[in-house]
Formats: structure tokens, sequence, C-alpha cells
């Protein structure tokens, strides 16, 4: 898997628990996927909350700027927030 299309990074969850998260972009799509420690198995996230979603963005916006991604997926990313939290100010 090339680098362009698999992003990830750590964090806690809302109970402080620590997890491992990384998005692949397949077919047109982001593909979540989440683990507690580093050996655990990666298991898929078929919900993301906003906050992973907003994190995607900020990395893929990241790399567009560097010429790894292309210029329009931020934008196809602002839409898919909207349409799944609308509540969202992004």
């Amino acid at each position: 898997m090339s680098a362009k299309a698999e992003i990830g990074w750590k964090g806690r969850t809302p109970e402080g628990e620590r997890r491992e998260v990384y998005v692949r972009h397949v077919g047109g799509e982001w593909r979540f996927h989440v683990r507690g420690r580093r050996f655990e198995e990666w298991q898929p996230l078929p919900d993301p909350p906003l906050e992973d979603w907003l994190e995607l963005l900020d990395a893929v916006e990241r790399r567009v700027q560097r010429r790894l991604l292309r210029p329009e997926e931020p934008a196809r990313i602002r839409k898919w927030i909207r349409e799944r939290f609308p509540e969202s100010s992004r």
C-alpha cells in the first residue's frame, strides 16, 4: 500500500483509553480501522465519530499542500462530514 492511500494517528478515547486509528482510501471512499495497542488486530470502524473525520480532513489538507493527494479531496471529505454530521460547522 502506498503512503498516499493510508493515513494514521494515535489518540485517546473519551474514556481515556489509548487507541490508534488508520484510514485507507479505497475506491473513492475512506475506510477507518482502529486498535488499542500496537500488537492488537486492526478492527474496522464502520461509523467513525466526528473527531476522526476532522483529523482525517486535517491530514488530507496537509498532504494536498505537499502534492501527495489531489486538491479536490478535502472538498469531498467536507461534503461527507456535512452529510453525516449536519450539526457540524465544517
